[in-house]
């Protein structure tokens, strides 16, 4: 019997659930939609940014390219006579004037060889003296008949031939003076000094190749760089406008976006070399920079800006703005009511932390400086302010609370906080 009314009473508690079910979904509608209503609608996405204007100004027109620094003039010192080197008067990585003495090779065979060229010349002297006194004699003799004229024509080329022969060590003599000087060796120019190829006590030869030291002139130094062959024809033009165009050398030290603004010296460039390198498709240039502090060095890797006159009321913008993408460059641009839509421009150059922009803002438009990878079409932004030290103090009859918020949205406003409580 208590198996058959089994099923009966199953079907009685279903029934029963499922009308409470029902009594309540009114009192849970009512509930959600005064919780909605207290809550209040949701605002705006906020996004904290910086911003700046775009400015109008006169920019330098400048062609960017790659060099590396060279020695104005480098000379292999050398010896020009052989002998043993006696000692060294530098300092490897001295700074030398034109003329300074670097070394000493041993000097007596030189010397030796100068004071037997002069003994010579005193002994031709002599005889030659002697010659133009028998030739006076003869000369007399020759009006009293007393000697023959072919005898006074033989001392008469005596007399020459031993002048010659005078003339003959003068020379000797020099050639021996020269060889004495050149084993005091001096710097030929002004420069810095390299290391020494040779130890003193080595015997040096004129035919040795490696020589005794390197001199370098580096105050003025030169740069050599290379530019695409498209700009020969703007710089061809601009070097007969201005005879002297300015270059500055860079450090090849750069920002997140690549830009090098350490300008280590300027300079007038001195040379557009003579044709183009066809298998590279650059042109060669070189400009001279004075150095006297030493910030450009023979073989240091510059970045090099060749200005070819000035772009007058250029619009510029800080180069933190320029966004790149697969499709080009663009930046935020900040409507009225603080909304910001992407905006597609073109950079025509990239110098000293600043962008030139050819099309695409107005001066005066205002820009997303800091804070762009929060950004969307259509988001609202606030400019970002110094946040203060310390908050408010709380009165005492409310206790401290802390809200935790998502980024770029803003808390809940007190009377809505209120009204769900």
């Amino acid at each position: 019997m208590a198996t058959q009314q089994a099923p009966h009473t199953k079907r009685s508690t279903i029934i029963a659930v499922a009308v409470l079910a029902l009594a309540a979904t009114p009192f849970a509608f009512k509930m959600l939609s005064s919780a909605k209503a207290a809550s209040g609608p949701a605002g705006p996405t906020i996004v904290p940014a910086s911003t700046t204007r775009v400015a109008q100004e006169d920019v330098p027109i400048l062609l960017n390219g790659t060099g590396a620094a060279q020695a104005l003039a480098t000379v292999t010192v050398r010896t020009r006579v052989d002998g043993q080197l006696d000692h060294i008067n530098y300092t490897e990585g001295q700074d030398v004037k034109a003329g300074q003495l670097l070394a000493q090779i041993d000097a007596r065979p030189f010397q030796a060889q100068l004071a037997q060229a002069v003994a010579q010349k005193a002994r031709d002297e002599a005889q030659l003296e002697n010659a133009k006194l028998d030739l006076k004699r003869d000369t007399q003799l020759i009006k009293d008949d007393a000697t023959t004229q072919q005898a006074l024509d033989t001392q008469h080329a005596l007399v020459n031939q031993l002048a010659a022969a005078v003339e003959t060590d003068k020379a000797q003599i020099s050639y021996a003076q020269v060889q004495l000087d050149y084993t005091t060796i001096k710097a030929p120019l002004a420069g810095r000094v390299g290391a020494k190829l040779v130890d003193p006590g080595n015997i040096v030869h004129a035919a040795d190749t490696n020589g005794l030291v390197v001199i370098n002139q580096v105050d003025p130094i030169s740069v050599v760089f290379t530019l695409p062959e498209s700009a020969f024809q703007d710089i061809n033009s601009a070097m007969h406008a201005d005879a002297k165009l300015a270059v500055m050398a860079y450090s090849r030290e750069t920002d997140p976006l690549g830009n090098s603004d350490k300008m280590l010296a300027k300079g007038s460039l001195i040379l557009l070399n003579n044709q183009i390198d066809t298998t590279s498709g650059t042109v060669q240039l070189k400009a001279n920079f004075a150095n006297p502090n030493h910030v450009l060095w023979p073989g240091q890797y510059l970045n090099v800006g060749l200005q070819l006159g000035v772009r007058h009321n250029a619009l510029t913008v800080p180069s933190a703005v320029i966004q790149r993408s697969q499709t080009g460059t663009y930046v935020f641009v900040v409507n009225p009511d603080d909304t910001v839509e992407i905006r597609q421009v073109t950079v025509l150059q990239t110098q000293d932390g600043k962008a030139v922009i050819g099309k695409g803002l107005a001066a005066g438009d205002r820009v997303v400086l800091d804070g762009q990878y929060k950004l969307k079409p259509g988001i609202h932004i606030a400019e970002k302010t110094v946040a203060s030290a310390q908050p408010a103090a709380q009165p005492a009859s409310q206790p401290a609370t802390q809200t935790t918020t998502q980024p770029g949205v803003q808390p809940a406003a007190a009377g809505a906080a209120g009204s769900a409580k």
